[in-house]
């Protein structure tokens, strides 16, 4: 059964993101921390560099992900990937107002305005058999919050940010969670939780 999953690297002290959209070079070191190569759709623009369990749960992630549900804060802070998302999948964007300027080219890009619920399960449909990614971010905590997150992955890195953007922030529900699968990495150690 496909599943509806949220991954983001995150610190010791609980950020996806330090102060004032910073960090992310320490968060994302262990992306490039071995020899390993696990190429995404576009390997020129990004190939992992890991050891071979960090390698293997990325593949487990680009092949078995069929769509991707994300807020538009990402969205604008990324200026959509300028078009062309790494993953070369379907991207579900939630928010209140779509961008009026915006010209799909490689990805195909979704502007939903009518809540995360719709969105994952636009994004459910466009994957098929394969599973849905979420986030990070307020999307992960909608999805959490309405019930419809089933996965939960931490890219648990060995670093503080003090402050920042908090992986769960704004949870108004307490899911609980089955003990983790756990994967260590270089310079990361992967947690896989099921939604109880």
């Amino acid at each position: 059964m496909s599943k509806v999953y949220a991954q983001a690297s995150v610190s010791l002290d609980g950020f996806i993101a330090g102060p004032n959209g910073t960090g992310f070079d320490r968060l994302f070191a262990w992306c490039t921390a071995g020899t390993v190569e696990t190429p995404t759709s576009q390997p020129d623009r990004l190939t992992y560099r890991t050891n071979a369990a960090t390698a293997a749960y990325l593949r487990d992630l680009l092949e078995g992900t069929g769509a991707l549900v994300i807020g538009r804060r990402l969205f604008d802070a990324t200026n959509g990937w300028n078009g062309s998302h790494p993953l070369g999948k379907p991207v579900f964007v939630v928010t209140h107002e779509p961008p009026t300027d915006w010209v799909d080219t490689d990805t195909p890009y979704t502007f939903v305005t009518d809540g995360i619920a719709s969105a994952i399960a636009q994004a459910q449909s466009a994957a098929g058999p394969l599973d849905v990614g979420v986030g990070p971010g307020t999307t992960v905590v909608q999805a959490l919050d309405a019930g419809l997150l089933t996965e939960l992955r931490l890219d648990l890195v060995p670093v503080t940010l003090g402050s920042g953007t908090p992986m769960l922030e704004g949870l108004t529900t307490q899911p609980t969670f089955t003990d983790p699968q756990t994967i260590t990495g270089i310079g990361v150690t992967h947690l896989i939780y099921t939604v109880a």
